[in-house]
């Protein structure tokens, strides 16, 4: 539902229907591009683009604050120097509540933490960000992020929530998520395990009939048994969900299987919730900042047809051009992001069938490059062995955008592309945290979101540099 653009749902099926077409993987909300926007532009208030959700008439904006990424204080002078997601430094909770204020003031009124968020300490700097504002005037999302065996117990699942209202500093929680539904190498041994053998589901929904959460869903990550199975009970009654967490994209609308057999299009999980009438939340619209560091080719086929709209852009208004995306999660470190996406947002101006058309061309490209579809999210570190997983791979998905991964001594800039990978390599990953490290123990595997096989993949980077090593 739409608030000041008045775009009816009917007009958003017409568009939305006719073009179904699009997806693959790989971006980022820190982007270069969105960091371009002046502090100085005029974004009007009142115009942010709304959402109703069916189940409780919240108006919900259709950005969402993912406060997964916030920024750090530099132990040395005392400047953002990051994303607290990546970094042990405090977080810098002065620019977290001046961009919170300025993502309330412009209409942003979902925001979405865990316990698990930028290594334990979102909840406690989301809470005193939004405890300096009306209650009514924002929607907190956090979830049961009981990822870890000695957390299932239903003592500590229990804890876990209780501590999760006092961080946040509230009496009810907005949105509740099972977190990561289908994640592990046996998922539903573990799901069982997190939440229906010791009863914690039941108790979830007890509380919720209390009125300690106003909206019951989970987070979808993986194993496809799982989100059937957790719709089939909505459909027999057993359990009712208010909203689902699903990852969509334009590239993985399409394309999330044919990267990644075990992966589920978009394209599916949209649909399933859609007939159903359950609002989707999405996460990862940008795939972890993949879909804005993306070739110069493509940047300019965007900028070409909008020279005044960042890339990042194209990902949300795909999103915002399906009716019953309630909202999309962006984790906005600095304060240009937010100022990108609130001009994308304030308000929404959806795709056209052509726009759409583009859009799966652009997939296309992407997926065609073969990166790896790593999303930078962290959840695979640390390594036990002292490996960098998300940097290794960023280096590696980087050349391969770039043009910089000379497969033979044959190709003319051999040369040229061998120096700028092993040395950009040394320069992005320590000698001790490199893929040649690898012992395959497998650890990172089950908390992979994608559902990457991730020693597989850096035993591949790691024939490649030793074959760059041997052929100077």
């Amino acid at each position: 539902m739409e608030n000041s653009e008045n775009i009816s749902r009917r007009d958003f099926i017409k568009k939305a229907g006719l073009g179904l077409l699009a997806a693959s993987a790989i971006a980022q909300s820190c982007s270069d591009d969105s960091k371009q926007v002046s502090a100085a532009v005029n974004i009007p208030k009142g115009k942010m683009t709304l959402r109703e959700n069916p189940n409780t008439k919240d108006k919900v904006s259709l950005l969402g604050y993912g406060m997964m990424r916030l920024p750090v204080i530099s132990q040395s002078n005392d400047k953002i120097q990051g994303s607290a997601r990546e970094s042990n430094a405090p977080i810098d909770q002065e620019t977290v509540n001046k961009m919170v204020d300025y993502a309330i003031e412009h209409g942003v009124n979902y925001f979405d933490t865990s316990p698990a968020y930028c290594k334990g300490k979102s909840e406690h700097s989301t809470g005193i960000a939004l405890s300096r504002h009306d209650r009514k005037k924002y929607f907190i999302a956090t979830k049961l992020s009981n990822y870890n065996p000695a957390t299932w117990s239903r003592k500590a699942s229990m804890e876990m929530f209780e501590n999760s209202l006092k961080e946040l500093q509230v009496d009810y929680i907005d949105y509740l998520l099972l977190h990561g539904v289908g994640m592990g190498e046996d998922a539903l041994h573990d799901f069982n395990g997190r939440y229906i053998d010791n009863g914690i589901l039941d108790w979830l929904v007890e509380q919720k009939q209390k009125g300690r959460i106003r909206n019951l869903g989970f987070s979808y990550h993986g194993d496809i048994r799982i989100f059937d199975m957790l719709l089939k009970w909505h459909d027999e009654g057993k359990y009712h969900w208010d909203f689902v967490q699903i990852q969509m994209n334009y590239v993985d609308w399409k394309y999330a299987k044919l990267i990644l057999e075990r992966n589920t299009n978009a394209e599916y999980l949209y649909s399933e919730l859609e007939k159903r009438g359950i609002p989707a939340v999405v996460m990862e619209p940008l795939l972890g900042g993949r879909l804005v560091k993306m070739p110069d080719k493509i940047v300019e086929q965007m900028k070409r047809r909008e020279p005044e709209r960042s890339v990042a852009s194209w990902s949300f208004r795909f999103l915002g051009t399906y009716p019953n995306v309630m909202t999309s999660l962006s984790g906005m470190t600095y304060m240009e992001n937010l100022e990108d996406n609130l001009i994308t947002h304030c308000p929404m101006k959806t795709l056209n069938d052509e726009e759409m058309r583009f859009l799966a061309d652009v997939a296309k490209q992407i997926v065609e490059m073969k990166t790896v579809p790593c999303n930078e999210c962290q959840y695979c570190m640390p390594c036990p062995y002292g490996l960098d997983i998300p940097s290794i791979f960023s280096h590696y998905n980087k050349c391969i955008t770039e043009g910089n991964l000379a497969e033979t001594s044959a190709d003319s800039d051999y040369k040229k592309q061998r120096r700028a990978f092993l040395i950009g390599y040394d320069r992005s990953v320590s000698k001790l945290r490199q893929a040649n490290m690898c012992t395959s123990c497998r650890e990172c595997v089950s908390h992979c979101p994608q559902r990457i096989d991730i020693p597989a993949e850096l035993q591949k980077i790691d024939r490649h540099v030793e074959h760059l090593k041997r052929h100077a």
